[in-house]
């Protein structure tokens, strides 16, 4: 199994396509599109459309009646205002926004199609020129949320950074699914990009990783619809950077940081061989 897990990974993440309409190598065995998939029985259809009827606008509502949209216009200059809120506030957003996405696709609503359009040039607005977007920091640079770190990717254990735009990642994906429409999905490419320029093995390339798995799961599903062999390799390097593990007083286990703790169990992703942590979602 030690020796299994490295070729896994590479089997699973390679393959080369030209454009999105190709199919990219992957898993043998692979789950049906969630657009090919609709439902005519009296057990889903009826909790999918109280989804789509009472769920999805009222977490909506409640993306609103928190700031949490408010932060977007706010860090794209559509807005005046402060940041309201916890540092991984915007992945609540792209959360809603990927269930939103898979709503549309059994049932189409030009009205919530509309609201999504204005929603995402909001996002698309508050990301900064290299790709970053993180509303806490662009907003208020010098009174930072606790934990999110002094400087950008300074803190990724705690600071949600990767995790964020992860969750925007499978949000861009089901949208571009979904619709057709690619406004999302690039905004995740130019984000996707900024950080393969940021990690990576290279000397003046940043060695750390996530405190939770979501970013390798949102660039999975970015490299299945780009093709884009930067993504997996990407993943890969992820994978091989040192890591350490540590139990908590409530014995919550948790993995991925930065390397260099003294007294830490320190591995590697490929090193470990047992689950250990609550977002181990390989």
């Amino acid at each position: 199994m030690k020796k299994l897990l490295p070729l896994v990974l590479v089997i699973i993440f390679t393959g080369s396509c030209s454009n999105r309409n190709n199919k990219v190598k992957d898993y043998p065995v692979m789950p049906v599109p969630f657009t090919n998939v609709k439902f005519t029985d009296n057990f889903w259809l009826p909790r999918l459309d109280t989804n789509r009827q009472i769920t999805i606008p009222y977490d909506f509502y409640k993306c609103e009646e928190t700031h949490r949209i408010d932060n977007f216009a706010i860090a794209g200059g559509l807005l005046e205002g402060s940041f309201v809120g916890i540092r991984y506030n915007d992945s609540d957003v792209f959360k809603v926004i990927e269930g939103a996405s898979y709503s549309l696709s059994i049932h189409p609503d030009p009205e919530l199609e509309k609201y999504l359009d204005d929603l995402i040039a909001k996002i698309a607005a508050a990301q900064e020129d290299d790709g970053y977007l993180f509303t806490c920091r662009t907003i208020n640079p010098d009174s930072l949320p606790r934990y999110t770190g002094e400087t950008k990717w300074s803190q990724l254990k705690d600071s949600h950074e990767l995790y964020n735009i992860g969750h925007m990642y499978e949000a861009a994906v089901a949208y571009y699914q979904a619709t057709g429409k690619e406004s999302l999905l690039e905004v995740a490419i130019k984000s996707a990009n900024l950080v393969d320029e940021i990690f990576g093995p290279d000397e003046d390339q940043l060695h750390g990783v996530s405190g939770h798995q979501e970013i390798e799961m949102g660039l999975v599903k970015l490299y299945r619809v780009t093709s884009d062999e930067r993504y997996p390799k990407l993943i890969f390097t992820f994978a091989l950077f040192p890591i350490y593990r540590f139990i908590n007083r409530s014995s919550f286990v948790c993995a991925y940081t930065y390397p260099g703790n003294d007294g830490k169990k320190r591995t590697t992703f490929v090193g470990q061989h047992e689950q250990l942590n609550h977002g181990f979602l390989w």
